[in-house]
């Protein structure tokens, strides 16, 4: 069933999301070698308790942190450990805030110290993707014309899109329907209207689409072992132009 949001409620999930981008900027000024996976996760559910939220993540269907936190191969739902950053690091970051009964979600991929460009590039493109995706996110257009802007874009320069994972709608429920393709055929799919939330998040491979689930029942990998990227942000679907709920400035303000 899908829900659209009245403008109430799209306030209150943009409070939810503020919190968000500003725990992820604390995040984002501890990235450097040395520090562990854990820390990050301390850090970020520290922040949001203390700003009256509650990380999405912890306990969702039995997930045990507030991050999900994906180094290099890992493409999502990596789990926080003892895990210390090094030098040539790529690291998805992907965080959700329960706030006033309602979600947001958001994810952001960095670099640790000197990346080969190769990678470099690819964490640029699958950030890009993400951009032309929202541009479709426009009423009247259908849910195949964000995935075709994203799978495009990222497959002409080569990479692999994931297919066993997908975008979609967030409000009080961190998952909501419709499911969002990083793939589709323009023109297809669910028509969208002013006032549904969803979450658009590109993971965008440097090989093969191709991935596979670890032993621990969460930790997505890439099959071919080469790096993934991970970019996410809610959006409100308008007429004219979608609106970013999310936010990179904080990450971009501790990245400076």
């Amino acid at each position: 069933m899908l829900v659209y949001k009245t403008e109430e409620e799209i306030e209150l999930i943009r409070a939810s999301a503020k919190v968000l981008a500003q725990a992820h900027g604390e995040v984002a000024s501890m990235i450097r070698e040395g520090v562990s996976t854990r820390e990050l996760d301390s850090r970020a559910e520290e922040f949001i308790r203390d700003h009256g939220g509650q990380p999405s993540f912890k306990g969702y269907n039995g997930f045990p942190f507030s991050l999900c936190i994906s180094p290099n191969s890992v493409v999502v739902h990596g789990f926080p450990s003892d895990y210390t950053l090094k030098d040539g690091d790529i690291i998805s970051v992907d965080g959700g805030v329960l706030l006033n009964g309602y979600h947001s979600d958001s994810a952001y991929t960095y670099s640790v110290g000197e990346v080969s460009s190769e990678v470099l590039a690819l964490l640029e493109s699958t950030k890009k993707s993400l951009y032309l995706g929202i541009e479709q996110a426009v009423a009247g257009n259908r849910l195949g014309d964000v995935g075709y802007a994203i799978q495009s874009f990222v497959e002409k320069r080569g990479y692999g899109v994931v297919r066993e994972l997908v975008g979609h709608g967030v409000g009080q429920d961190l998952h909501e329907s419709p499911q969002v393709p990083n793939y589709g055929k323009r023109g297809a799919g669910l028509k969208l209207q002013t006032g549904l939330v969803i979450a658009i998040e590109p993971m965008v491979n440097l090989g093969t689409k191709n991935v596979v689930q670890e032993a621990d029942g969460w930790t997505i990998r890439t099959k071919d072992r080469k790096p993934s990227a991970h970019f996410e942000h809610t959006v409100v679907v308008r007429k004219e132009k979608a609106e970013i709920l999310t936010s990179f400035e904080y990450i971009e303000k501790a990245l400076q």
